[in-house]
């Protein structure tokens, strides 16, 4: 890597812990576009894993709720378990471009639709039967493409919890999805020594970031938590989509 991959490579680590505790959305979400510039998508996948189990337990002692939100949403965080395994096969043969440009443009389509409909909120009668399913799908999208927030960002958004019981749910959902996706891309073969090493590396900065979010979090009114997390996520769908 030459000094402005590498400076790249660290502002993103950092800037993306700064997201992740503020709004609890994926550190792995956050950080694979800053990475990806630097050394393409399959490295990227891999020296982003230790930062984000680093920061996912980190965000998780801070956010509290955690086992209400592991009792409540047990069957979508098992759901994740099959989608992740058969993403990660697909990583063979799907081409990654078209795989990240269709999930930026499901992420802008989304955030679009939540500002349009600012209200939207999910029945109670659906919140249980839903859980399977965009456990699955979100497990898939993660193994294929290393972003973890959809679809699971709107179903948790759409409960209407309040901000410290969102991040952790999500949260729970990063650091599950994380774990088992170092565990399938080990099983493929995909891990190297040198770039275990740059993920190690790369836990500071992206500690550094979290505890600088996790400050901004505490400040962040109820009201303007959900405006701040769309922002957000606009932006990860359009710096996908600009790859």
């Amino acid at each position: 890597m030459d000094l402005q991959s590498i400076v790249i490579a660290v502002i993103g680590l950092t800037l993306a812990g700064v997201i992740k505790g503020a709004t609890g959305l994926g550190y792995t979400s956050c950080a694979l576009p800053f990475l990806v510039i630097a050394m393409g998508l399959k490295p990227a996948m891999i020296v982003v894993l230790l930062p984000a189990l680093a920061t996912n337990i980190g965000v998780a002692v801070s956010a509290g709720h955690f086992e209400d939100s592991l009792r409540r949403f047990k069957v979508l965080y098992l759901g994740m378990v099959p989608g992740i395994a058969v993403g990660v096969n697909m990583l063979v043969w799907v081409p990654q471009a078209v795989a990240v440009k269709v999930l930026g443009c499901t992420i802008v389509a989304y955030v679009v639709l939540a500002l349009s409909r600012p209200r939207m909120s999910l029945a109670p009668s659906l919140e249980a039967p839903l859980q399977l399913p965009t456990g699955f799908l979100n497990g898939l999208l993660t193994g294929l493409t290393g972003a973890q927030v959809m679809p699971l960002f709107p179903y948790v958004m759409s409960l209407n919890l309040d901000t410290d019981r969102t991040v952790q749910a999500i949260n729970i959902a990063v650091l599950l999805s994380t774990l088992i996706l170092a565990a399938g891309l080990a099983t493929a073969g995909f891990m190297t020594s040198d770039l275990l090493v740059l993920s190690l590396i790369g836990v500071a900065p992206a500690m550094l970031g979290v505890a600088v979010g996790n400050s901004v979090r505490r400040h962040i009114p109820h009201e303007r938590y959900k405006s701040y997390a769309l922002a957000t996520l606009l932006l990860m769908g359009a710096m996908m989509l600009a790859r």
